[in-house]
């Protein structure tokens, strides 16, 4: 049995096909199978190391971004997609597997296409409120589309509402849970003062780590902060961080990261008191398993058609506040962190909103699917 996933760019397509390979693995195991042959196929590995800890093989495949502004990539990234897309043939073909998964995004489309061509049976999962364009256009390809958000089935067409099902989000097994004992001394924070968690998605975020800085002094005044600055963005945020608080007496409650691992995050989110994040769909569901306060920032829809939609989903079942990036200022993310910490009502009463909103069987329900439809296709 071999299983092909594939996924394009960013954080919040890869570590869903992690949790399903987790789910996997767990569910083979369990049953008794002959372990499956595990592939990747996207421009980027993302994370070598989780695909090395899951029996996952990582295989390039080019793929060309399409921008959503003017501009000369979008004409040579069509090559690079063409390029990728005989690539993918050439792959699959050598592999023949049984089933293709796709998270989406603009890695899937030459692997997606691909698999079509070789007649092999594809499952899309999409995880935002509003989809993307590699998953609708993947959609009449595929055996079986899994949506996270209901809002999502009405954009894909009617040919293919028969395929649907809500499985919600996959999130890795170690983020399932929190681990709040003893992470104040593994993260070195103060006792007795409210600690804040800023995530700026994986890749980190300019706009937020900007607010952050510019309204640094004011915050540590009342609470730790932990800071997920980005592994671009983590030397420069640190820098000013060090100027902007060199006579402070309450410097030592900042705490800026460039990445936080899965021991980490699990013991950031345990001790943290309220959320501020960028909308990724699987940061969200992760936020709403921690069953934390959230302040959530999404991406402009002009440089992201999903984060906007996801960010309001969730903010109207009462779990979270959206400030949108146009009006993020020093002075409004520090006065929204301060209303939600001094209204212990109001942190109670989105905390139980949050819960119920994400599936945590999500993984386990596409690995069983996938499971299947390899099965079948393998007998």
């Amino acid at each position: 049995m071999t299983i092909v996933f594939t996924g394009g760019g960013t954080g919040g397509h890869f570590y869903p096909i992690i949790a399903i390979t987790e789910a996997i693995n767990d569910m083979v195991r369990e049953q008794r199978l002959v372990a499956p042959k595990l592939y990747f196929l996207a421009p980027e590995p993302l994370d070598q190391k989780a695909l090395f800890e899951n029996g996952i093989a990582y295989i390039r495949i080019p793929a060309g971004k399409v921008r959503r502004y003017a501009s000369l990539e979008n004409f040579t990234g069509s090559f690079t997609t063409l390029a990728g897309l005989f690539s993918a043939l050439l792959t699959l073909f050598r592999l023949y597997p049984d089933v293709v998964v796709s998270k989406g995004g603009y890695g899937s489309v030459p692997i997606v296409l691909a698999a079509w061509l070789l007649r092999i049976p594809i499952i899309i999962h999409e995880s935002d409120a509003k989809p993307g364009r590699a998953n609708l256009l993947a959609a009449k390809l595929a055996a079986k589309i899994a949506i996270s958000f209901e809002s999502a089935a009405a954009y894909f067409p009617k040919s293919v509402q028969g395929k649907i099902a809500r499985t919600g989000i996959p999130i890795r097994k170690a983020l399932m849970r929190v681990e709040p004992e003893g992470a104040r001394q593994y993260l070195g924070l103060e006792t007795g003062v409210p600690t804040i968690l800023i995530l700026g998605g994986s890749q980190g975020a300019a706009k937020i780590n900007e607010s952050v800085l510019s309204s640094l002094t004011s915050l540590v005044s009342f609470a730790n902060i932990i800071h997920q600055t980005g592994q671009l963005h983590f030397k420069s945020v640190e820098a000013i961080a060090q100027v902007a608080l060199t006579k402070d007496p309450h410097a030592g409650r900042y705490h800026p990261f460039n990445y936080l691992s899965e021991t980490s995050l699990q013991r950031a989110a345990g001790v943290a008191d309220i959320i501020v994040s960028r909308a990724g769909s699987s940061a969200i569901a992760e936020i709403s398993l921690w069953r934390k306060p959230a302040i959530l920032i999404p991406i402009p829809e002009s440089v992201s058609h999903d984060q906007r939609a996801n960010a309001y989903t969730y903010a109207r079942t009462g779990a979270a506040i959206v400030i949108e990036e146009e009006n993020l200022t020093p002075h409004i993310l520090a006065s929204e962190i301060q209303r939600v910490l001094n209204d212990p009502g109001l942190a109670e009463r989105m905390k139980s909103s949050a819960a119920g909103f994400t599936d945590p069987d999500a993984a386990r329900i596409l690995a069983g699917e996938v499971l299947a439809i390899a099965l079948a296709h393998e007998s």
